[in-house]
């Protein structure tokens, strides 16, 4: 195939002397280091993030279970640090993919690039089906109307797809320009919430330690119970960091810069969303009735500041959320992209076409797209919300396997002078983070709720099999084959 040919293992380090990887620089090189932060950042987007998921906390666990986001952020921390020794390293499009096939064999490789494949095409529709119900409709006055949401939702990821496809800079300053007003919101909001307490004298720091309206809960502390499932916050609005690995052939200086991406995403989430966290738990009036709401960050932020207010708040919302979903889809499409180049994907003769004048890999992007418009009008609601939160559990298996593969392997990688490095540190935070991943699934999987999301995950993983069967039957070459070529790895 044109841009690889089959290479052979040097018994050499892994360590990166070419960021090319073996393979003919196709994607153009446009994204700085604030752009690269940027990808990672808006993925996470802690302001969506805490504006889809802070109502459960307040029903399962009451204001007190915002203190459990301080856990849930520093275990991403700990894996971010994991991750960010691959991404220096390793510099190329695909992540954990390229890392497993280099570092283990191309077999496991494909295994980490379904997992990875299936979590993002799955993201970028619940992210933007969340776009269109809970900010979008919102703020122009449509009632709730799930057929109404499945139309903007493709409408949506149609202007997606065409910002992925026009150019990858164009991709940066949107998310450059989202994560910014989403910086600025969570400031700002913090601030004018507190002086808004401490002006009128309404809300109170005691919300802080309240356990709201399930203070009789019988299950709160049990296994699966109501504090427990607070954690769900933070679990699944502190993931995605790793996206901009994904783009790291889009990057400039990437052994340097997506590291750093990497890890100063998830501490910048962690920190503005305990900000946020406490402001809008500390401005709660009455705490039984916001709980009850189905908004309950727009309705403190309409009593605390006015109607304005709440609109700007979904302005800017429906900006991140618009972000965070075209950061989705163009690190699935050049997942996509990495696994067609060799020979790993079906269709990969189309799906590794890129466009000489964008430089995006259009099919691949095209094809996000196209799944997206299946799953929004083939699946019923209960159907596509259970895959969606089956979603949620397939960052936690991902993170794990990851540093399952790093613990292997990392006597074996080498050192770049100047790139990100935890010398000896390395073996006990991944040891730290791997505990934490383990603790994340038992999490995840615990509650009842999650028999269906379990089931989910099992049939993606089912179905990853039969394509693997048939790889094996009918192309093994294609799996036995060295990713790139003459490569240093």
């Amino acid at each position: 195939m044109a841009g690889w040919r089959r290479g052979r293992r040097t018994g050499r380090t892994a360590t990166a002397t070419s960021s090319s990887g073996g393979y003919r620089q196709e994607l153009k090189r446009t994204l700085g280091s604030f752009q690269v932060f940027a990808i990672s950042f808006a993925f996470i987007s802690v302001a969506v993030g805490v504006f889809g998921t802070y109502d459960e906390v307040l029903q399962t666990a009451g204001p007190v279970g915002i203190w459990l986001w301080l856990i849930a952020a520093v275990g991403p921390t700990l894996v971010a640090l994991v991750v960010a020794q691959f991404a220096a390293r390793i510099t190329l499009s695909g992540s954990s993919y390229q890392w497993a096939s280099r570092l283990a064999d191309p077999r496991t490789g494909w295994w980490f690039g379904w997992l990875t494949f299936c979590y993002l095409a799955i993201a970028v529709v619940a992210i933007d089906n969340a776009l269109a119900s809970q900010a979008f409709m919102p703020l122009v006055g449509l009632a709730p109307d799930e057929d109404t949401a499945r139309v903007i939702t493709l409408a949506v990821l149609a202007v997606q797809a065409l910002v992925a496809i026009a150019s990858t800079r164009l991709v940066g300053w949107i998310n450059s320009a989202a994560v910014g007003l989403e910086v600025a919101l969570v400031v700002v909001v913090a601030i004018a919430l507190v002086v808004a307490v401490l002006v009128t004298g309404d809300g109170s720091a005691a919300n802080l330690t309240s356990r709201g309206v399930a203070a009789h809960a019988p299950d709160y502390f049990a296994v699966g119970g109501g504090l427990m499932l607070a954690m769900i916050m933070g679990l699944a609005t502190l993931v995605g960091f790793d996206s901009a690995a994904n783009l790291a052939e889009e990057a400039k200086d990437p052994h340097r810069s997506v590291p750093r991406a990497i890890v100063g995403s998830v501490v910048a989430a962690g920190i503005l969303g305990m900000l946020l966290l406490i402001a809008l738990t500390v401005a709660i009036e009455d705490v039984p009735r916001i709980s009850a709401d189905g908004s309950p960050v727009a309705a403190i932020m309409r009593e605390r500041l006015g109607p304005a207010a709440e609109k700007a708040l979904l302005v800017a919302v429906s900006f991140a959320f618009f972000g965070a979903g075209v950061v989705v889809m163009v690190s699935c499409s050049r997942l996509v992209y990495a696994m067609s180049r060799d020979a790993r994907f079906p269709a990969h003769r189309v799906m590794r076409r890129v466009d000489p004048r964008t430089q995006t890999p259009v099919p691949a992007t095209l094809l996000i797209l196209a799944l997206g418009v299946v799953l929004m009008v083939a699946l019923p609601g209960a159907a596509l919300l259970e895959l969606i939160t089956a979603s949620t559990i397939l960052p936690a298996l991902i993170y794990g396997a990851i540093i399952v593969l790093y613990l292997a392997v990392r006597r074996r990688l080498g050192r770049r002078e100047g790139a990100f490095d935890l010398g000896r540190l390395e073996l006990p935070v991944a040891v730290c983070a791997l505990a934490w991943t383990l603790l994340a699934l038992f999490v995840l999987v615990t509650p009842r709720e999650a028999l269906v999301p379990v089931v989910v995950v099992a049939g993606l993983l089912l179905l990853g099999g039969l394509f693997f069967l048939g790889m094996l039957l009918f192309d093994r070459s294609s799996l036995d084959a060295e990713p790139g070529a003459d490569t240093d790895w």
